[in-house]
């Protein structure tokens, strides 16, 4: 049976029959943790495991392990990764220092995740921050300088699928004007097209060779003032697949976050026909889910290409001592 075109979250920490029934016959592509479904080594290796025996294959697993306010994994069991802003920082004063750095702590992240069957960061944040947005993004992203955030944004791709893991840069074509939390309200962000280009588009399209890409909950009235890049066939067409070429396997942001007006197999359908490939829907509730379901058909044509495109990047983890480098990026950002 092949993969359905939706990426689903799981209840607790591990899974109950009727989930295991319905990722068996909804057969996602993917599966995402939190917090909730992490609480031991032991049991996140178990439950890895359990969700790829669901679909009998080996589907990728991601998880949002930025490092900073943004880690599902996280003290004391798990290490305290530093932000984006923290690298972006160190760049700036030694430029070659920075990129170490971040090299180093994207390694390590990459040894933490597969130790634990994860196999997919959704990291590098490729987001421009700009003075007066809502800080959701904040010291999430790198800086302000939108070339460094795509310097650094390398950095980590690389460093993340020398360890065996693929990155997702987020969130197309860029979140950093909003105003508002998308995970509550819709942003709009006015700047015109020229500004968008030369900022918050510059990151994306400096890594448009990259396996996989998140869309943003953001509305962008020079290029469709009706609807969100999510649900936008202009924003995704134009921009996304058009000025920036991106032509890797584009996911929702999360379905279930209220920027998005409508049921959740509305905002499936709609992101589907916009011309993202993949859904996301993350909170594990059932309901939400059989409704993306029905609205998710199994990945074919141009979005089952790029799946398999993104797929065989993933290798097997270079060499890394994992002790020398958690001494390294100590002495580092000391």
């Amino acid at each position: 049976m092949s993969a359905s075109a939706a990426i689903y979250g799981c209840a607790g920490l591990g899974l109950l029959p009727e989930e295991r029934d319905f990722f068996a016959e909804s057969q996602p592509w993917g599966f995402i943790l939190f917090q909730r479904n992490c609480e031991t080594a032991e049991q996140i290796r178990a439950l890895t495991d359990e969700l790829r025996q669901t679909v009998g294959r080996d589907a990728p697993i991601l998880i949002d392990q930025e490092g900073g306010r943004v880690q599902r994994l996280k003290p004391p069991r798990w290490r305290a990764a530093p932000s984006g802003a923290v690298f972006g920082a160190l760049f700036e004063k030694d430029a070659a220092r920075g990129k170490e750095s971040l090299s180093v702590n994207c390694r390590l992240l990459a040894a933490e995740l597969t130790g634990l069957g994860i196999n997919v960061d959704c990291l590098p944040v490729l987001d421009v921050p700009v003075p007066g947005a809502h800080d959701v993004i904040g010291d999430r992203a790198f800086g302000r300088d939108p070339n460094a955030i795509a310097e650094l944004g390398r950095v980590a791709c690389t460093a993340l699928m020398q360890g065996g893991v693929l990155p997702v840069i987020k969130h197309m074509p860029g979140h950093g004007r909003a105003k508002v939390d998308s995970h509550h309200l819709l942003p709009l962000v006015d700047a015109p097209r020229a500004e968008l280009e030369a900022v918050d588009f510059l990151p994306f399209r400096l890594l448009r060779d990259m396996p996989l890409g998140m869309s943003a909950h953001v509305v962008y009235s020079a290029i469709d003032p009706e609807r969100p890049a999510t649900l936008s066939p202009i924003v995704i067409t134009e921009i996304i697949r058009g000025y920036i070429g991106f032509d890797g396997l584009l996911m929702t942001d999360d379905l279930s976050m209220k920027a998005l007006s409508g049921d959740c197999g509305t905002r499936a359908r709609d992101a589907l026909k916009a011309g993202c490939d993949l859904v996301l829907h993350c909170n594990g509730d059932r309901t939400e889910m059989e409704a993306v379901a029905a609205e998710a058909p199994a990945l074919s044509g141009a979005a089952a290409v790029r799946a398999e495109a993104a797929l065989a990047r993933l290798a097997s983890p270079a060499p890394f001592d994992v002790a020398a480098g958690m001494a390294r990026l100590s002495a580092m950002l000391a």
